[in-house]
């Protein structure tokens, strides 16, 4: 920012006039360019931080307002809390222990090339998958609820049975209207009215005027019908309002010396997802060592910590040896209050294909799970956390296809059992890398993830004639297997703007 002393400076410059100081202020930083920097990071706060809550409301209404929420997440943090206490007594691992000299000199040299070393996992498991997550949210309840208010025609055939408000397929025509049948999209080869080169000419042409004019609320607003593939990077990074500037640079090198001096048992679970994961992804695998450096600098990045006064969860903490419940001893564990899952690096690896620089990478991916990942992870009412997700998905299906969620259900292939590993993951390692950049366009654009639940039903949908002959869960899962080849916007769009309502 401005600094006192030059600001001291102009104070005392002869043209500077006290009368015209307040605008002689505004025109400084417009010809500055501190105006543009400064709407977009009040840009960044208003999209990030929740709305102000009523003043007599406690303080954790504004993590979750709903109390069976907050008891389901506390109860969740226990388990997960629990099974990483067990593998660490049961491997005598420590939670954090400081790398002798010769480790972190051997560390530092192979820092771009750790996915050659190849150390032994085999007794580290993952603290938890997707699917355990499900088995919570399957058994969410609201204890004031009356659930026979609902036995009816209209009752929820579904898993979730938590009475949270969704949208419905004309109110999210309106919320999507950027995606209706006679706008131009990226991702869509024919347009009826504008023939597909002509649209991606001109978009591409508006889009680099939106980059130079450095705009986070135009950018955001332009995401929605696609980025062009040169121009993606940059326009996220300007809606997320991510840096590369050099105390950007000089924040992740002080991560990495943090990976080099200590040694955490969380590594080893990320080394393992990775393996687990990206490793055997045909379109990631490449990205191996750029996985290892952001994980392991986001598990020590207490910056991500800010997260959690908008967020359902609470950082888990670790005592001091012979300390245990004494608060003074305590420290949040991992420094970055996140604890990785299986499945954790794919949130990483799709943003490889954007950013080849370290820190601009680490950057944007922090920026990515502070505004939404966090979300698919976590208990919560939020419209853009997973119940929700998972309550729109389930809801879309059974009014628009009822036919097929009832056949599923009967057949003991709930919809959700098979769509949920794809919605905790927002489809990154499920889709093709450039469909899967497309629907995260449209994520930053409406600044929400329930455009996942929607391309879940879609699939279904698209998938629908072949469901219907399925007998068991099992040849469900079969049919759905590969969504490599599904072309995402078509899907959503003929999902949202050509079912009959």
């Amino acid at each position: 920012m401005l600094s006192s002393l030059s600001a001291a400076e102009c104070l005392h410059r002869p043209e500077i006039q006290l009368e015209s100081l307040k605008e002689d202020v505004r025109n400084f930083l417009k010809a500055s360019g501190w105006e543009r920097k400064l709407q977009n990071a009040v840009y960044r706060e208003l999209h990030v931080q929740p709305l102000p809550s009523h003043p007599a409301a406690p303080p954790e209404h504004a993590k979750e307002p709903l109390a069976y929420m907050r008891k389901a997440q506390v109860n969740w943090e226990k388990r997960i809390l629990k099974s990483l206490n067990s593998m660490c007594t049961e491997l005598g691992v420590p939670l954090a222990r400081k790398r002798p000299a010769v480790e972190q000199k051997e560390l530092t040299n192979k820092w771009n090339e750790m996915g050659t070393d190849e150390p032994d996992l085999s007794r580290f498991r993952p603290v938890y998958a997707p699917k355990d997550f499900l088995e919570v949210l399957i058994s969410l309840r609201n204890p004031n609820h009356d659930s026979s208010e609902e036995a009816s025609a209209k009752s929820h055939w579904g898993l979730i049975q938590v009475p949270l408000h969704d949208r419905d397929i004309p109110q999210m025509r309106e919320a999507y209207s950027e995606l209706s049948l006679t706008t131009g999209q990226l991702g869509i080869d024919d347009h009826t009215h504008v023939p597909p080169d002509l649209f991606e000419s001109e978009h591409t042409r508006i889009g680099k005027k939106v980059v130079n004019e450095q705009d986070c609320a135009a950018a955001q607003q332009y995401s929605r019908q696609g980025c062009p593939t040169g121009l993606r990077a940059d326009l996220w990074a300007l809606i997320l309002n991510s840096t590369n500037e050099p105390e950007d640079v000089m924040h992740y090198e002080q991560l990495k010396a943090g990976v080099i001096h200590h040694d955490l048992l969380v590594d080893n679970l990320i080394y393992k997802d990775v393996k687990l994961t990206a490793s055997n992804d045909d379109y990631y695998f490449v990205f191996e060592d750029f996985l290892y450096q952001v994980l392991l600098c986001f598990s020590r990045d207490t910056a991500v910590l800010e997260h959690f006064s908008y967020n359902s969860a609470t950082p888990p903490k670790s005592y001091i040896q012979g300390k245990v419940g004494v608060e003074e001893f305590a420290v949040v564990y991992p420094p970055n209050g996140v604890i990785p899952f299986h499945g954790f690096s794919m949130y990483v690896a799709p943003l490889c294909f954007l950013y080849n620089e370290p820190s601009k990478l680490y950057s944007v991916f922090r920026e990515m799970y502070v505004r939404y990942f966090f979300r698919l992870h976590s208990v919560s009412s939020s419209t853009s956390g997973i119940v929700s997700l998972c309550l729109q998905f389930e809801r879309l299906l059974q009014t628009h296809l009822p036919q097929l969620f009832y056949h599923l259900r009967e057949i003991g292939a709930q919809p959700l059992r098979i769509a949920f590993k794809w919605m905790v993951r927002a489809f990154s390692g499920y889709l093709s890398t450039d469909q899967l950049l497309l629907l995260w366009d449209r994520i930053l654009g409406y600044d929400s993830l329930e455009i996942v639940a929607v391309l879940a039903a879609a699939v279904f949908a698209f998938r629908a004639e072949n469901l219907m002959e399925v007998t068991s869960l099992t040849s469900a899962e079969a049919v759905l297997a590969d969504l490599s080849t599904l072309k995402v916007m078509p899907l959503i769009q003929i999902f949202l703007f050509a079912t009959v309502i």
